[in-house]
């Protein structure tokens, strides 16, 4: 499929790190803003309507001939474009480019839709500038407020308001989209699986059924400096110390509840080699199967870092950035999904453990979601990787469900 070949191409070095390999895309930033201007570029090519809303979300529409007024019940796909840093190329832009391409699979084959089409780019699904996973899609269901939004900063103390002004943006405007729940009729993404299960049973495509709950929280210990050659160790108020307890916690606690739990990112002050740190700000990254055994998980984790502080005399303060409840696709649109792949055989049905704006929409619109295999697993890293085969044949999937759900009466299923 040369068309999914050429586009995927015309994106593969935008933000690219020489050295790592891997994709620095952050919200705001010079790569965002190119990779903006390809999807413009790319729907214009298309014949396709560009929008972009109060959150920075991009929109690029097909609409049936003689459509008037704006969009209702539309069939949307699409992903995002940021990434984690030195994260895969396949992280959330294989779901865009997919989209454009599946809208050229159904033109080519001389299919109308009958109700509006949507390609869709959420901004800043990663949150890996501003620390809040899936801003644009939780600013555009209402579950981040805008202040709060407008607050966030970046390690060099940016806030997203200062950065969304800087790139051109009003950030007074973001907050709730009022017209989504009647615009979208449902939303489908197709996103690269973050695991290894297609490739053990040997299937390129699969359909989700639950995205687990999870959240960010950022722990705060805060010790005193001093010099870290001359002051005795019984002398010393170190939080490294208690931060590097509450890792040890974190992994027997994720262990104990069969979850995942993981400190990534730390930042120091005055972060000097020959420094004893005045301060550790740690982000915990947990997940868990069910609401209550991530919430048991978490508790223990900070009493297990309370415990560590008040040992060496340090002080603690813990904040949830972002919690996410369960998703349970529903259903209904899972079954069509599978109804309109049922040529391909048996399609797995996939719960992921990873977050994506598929879950966040969920709140307000039917969503559902296909994963393309990824046969090393690993995902969030330069490794990350998917074959030109599989991506073809996920656009293709992409395509069949675009035409079943535009030009087919399913009302029971939707």
């Amino acid at each position: 499929m040369a068309a999914f070949d050429s586009l995927w191409t015309e994106i593969l070095d935008v933000g690219r790190d020489g050295d790592s390999g891997g994709y620095r895309r952050f919200a705001w930033s010079t790569a965002d803003a190119t990779l903006r201007e390809w999807f413009v570029g790319a729907a214009t090519t298309r014949g396709m309507d560009v929008e972009e809303d109060r959150n920075g979300n991009l929109w690029a529409w097909w609409l049936p001939p003689g459509w008037t007024g704006d969009p209702r019940g539309a069939f949307v796909t699409g992903s995002h474009l940021d990434s984690v840093p030195d994260g895969g190329a396949f992280d959330g832009p294989l779901g865009v480019v997919s989209a454009f391409v599946a809208v050229d699979i159904v033109r080519e084959r001389g299919i109308v839709p009958r109700v509006p089409v949507a390609v869709t780019a959420f901004s800043d699904e990663e949150g890996a500038r501003f620390g809040v996973a899936c801003v644009g899609s939780r600013l555009a269901t209402g579950s981040l407020d805008p202040d709060a939004a407008r607050r966030l900063t970046d390690i060099d103390g940016t806030t997203l308001a200062e950065a969304m002004t800087r790139a051109g943006r009003d950030p007074q405007h973001i907050g709730v989209d009022p017209g989504l729940a009647e615009r979208v009729g449902v939303f489908v993404e197709l996103h690269v699986e973050q695991g290894r299960a297609l490739d053990l049973v040997d299937k390129p495509i699969a359909v989700a059924s639950t995205i687990w709950p999870h959240g960010r929280w950022r722990f705060t210990f805060g010790g005193e400096a001093n010099h870290a050659g001359t002051t005795r160790l019984v002398d010393r108020h170190d939080p490294m110390l208690a931060f590097a307890t509450t890792v040890h916690a974190a992994r027997s606690a994720a262990r104990d509840h069969e979850a995942v739990a993981t400190f990534g990112k730390i930042l120091t002050a005055p972060n000097g080699t020959n420094a004893i740190p005045s301060e550790v700000r740690a982000w915990l990254d947990a997940r868990a199967a069910d609401e209550a055994a991530l919430t048991a998980m978490v508790d223990l984790i900070r009493a297990r870092a309370a415990e560590a502080a008040a040992g060496d005399g340090i002080t603690l303060e813990v904040t949830a950035e972002s919690v996410t409840p369960i998703v349970e696709f529903p259903e209904a649109p899972r079954t069509r999904l599978r109804r309109a792949l049922a040529h391909l055989g048996d399609i797995p049905v996939l719960p992921t453990q990873a977050g994506h704006d598929a879950g966040i929409l969920a709140s307000t619109v039917p969503t559902a979601m296909l994963f393309v295999r990824n046969p090393t697993g690993i995902s969030h890293s330069p490794e990350e990787f998917a074959t030109l085969e599989d991506c073809r044949t996920g656009a293709a999937v992409l395509a069949d469900v675009m035409v079943d759900w535009t030009t087919t009466d399913h009302g029971e299923s939707t």
